[in-house]
């Protein structure tokens, strides 16, 4: 199943991508996607039972949807740094021993298609294509063997960031979170339709130009992993969202470092969930 979130007029509302349609959930009951996964196999149920026949007021055309981010304010962002080996190699830095974590606030999401913003104060703002896991069922000390128990579902995030601010102290989050820097979706694609997270090609291009590709075979701390030691410090939650790191490729580490410019149009692409672009745009 493909879940996304259309934003309507003075509102958005969670729906699902079914035979080339986008059904709308309002009237099933569902206010956000995170109603929907907090509500487990009941509700998934429910949005079965609700696709087979919906009013023809919730059928839309994608071709005339906007959409926002899939979950357009989601309770945590746990972001992984240096998580794949060439990446950290080309960062110049040491293989981890164990994840490096930070974190986007809720205020930096945007959804497909919304114009990432660089800001007046910063000088270098770079791309980080990026695979992001859903959790479903939450909990705290999760077994690795139970990672499946607690994945809903898969999506995309571009980590932007800048650069200056990010290295400006040991605590890269400052440099992660402005508004604007993680754009993320176009949709959730929920976890029986992807077999394996960690054999899946990623890539980034910015107009058109390949800069980054690889595949998530390359993670040096995979999702089972990474599920076992966030939740052995903290609870995971139904809708939280772990973006699993970004490969090489990243603009700073390029000779000369290419940064964002406005005018740019930044597409990042995972198999089996589509493609997540953004325009660029200059800060008024």
């Amino acid at each position: 199943m493909q879940f996304v979130t259309l934003q309507r007029e003075g509102y958005t509302e969670p729906a699902l991508i079914a035979e080339g349609e986008i059904i709308g959930l309002r009237g099933a009951g569902f206010e956000t996607l995170l109603s929907v996964i907090a509500g487990g196999e009941d509700a998934i149920d429910r949005v079965r039972r609700w696709v087979y026949a919906p009013p023809g007021s919730d059928r839309h055309n994608p071709r005339h949807a906007t959409l926002a981010a899939p979950i357009p304010r989601p309770h945590k962002i746990v972001c992984i740094g240096l998580n794949y080996r060439d990446h950290a190699e080309e960062s110049k830095m040491a293989i981890p021993e164990v994840p490096t974590v930070f974190s986007k606030y809720s205020t930096s999401v945007i959804g497909p298609g919304a114009p990432i913003v660089l800001p007046k104060n910063s000088q270098k703002p770079d791309y980080e294509a990026e695979f992001a896991v859903v959790i479903g069922k939450g909990g705290r000390h999760i077994a690795e063997s139970q990672w499946r128990d607690h994945v809903f579902g898969y999506t995309i995030v571009n980590d932007v960031s800048a650069r200056d601010f990010q290295m400006a102290t040991s605590q890269w989050m400052m440099g992660k979170t402005f508004d604007t820097f993680c754009p993320m979706g176009p949709c959730v694609v929920t976890a029986d339709e992807i077999e394996d997270p960690h054999n899946l090609r990623i890539s980034l291009t910015i107009n058109g130009e390949k800069l980054q590709d690889s595949n998530t075979s390359n993670l040096i701390f995979g999702v089972p992993k990474l599920i076992a030691y966030l939740s052995s410090v903290f609870t995971l939650e139904p809708g939280d969202i772990i973006s699993t790191g970004t490969p090489s490729g990243v603009g700073f580490a390029r000779k000369p470092p290419r940064w964002l410019r406005p005018g740019d149009e930044v597409a990042v692409t995972v198999e089996g969930i589509g493609t997540l672009a953004n325009p660029v745009v200059a800060e008024q």
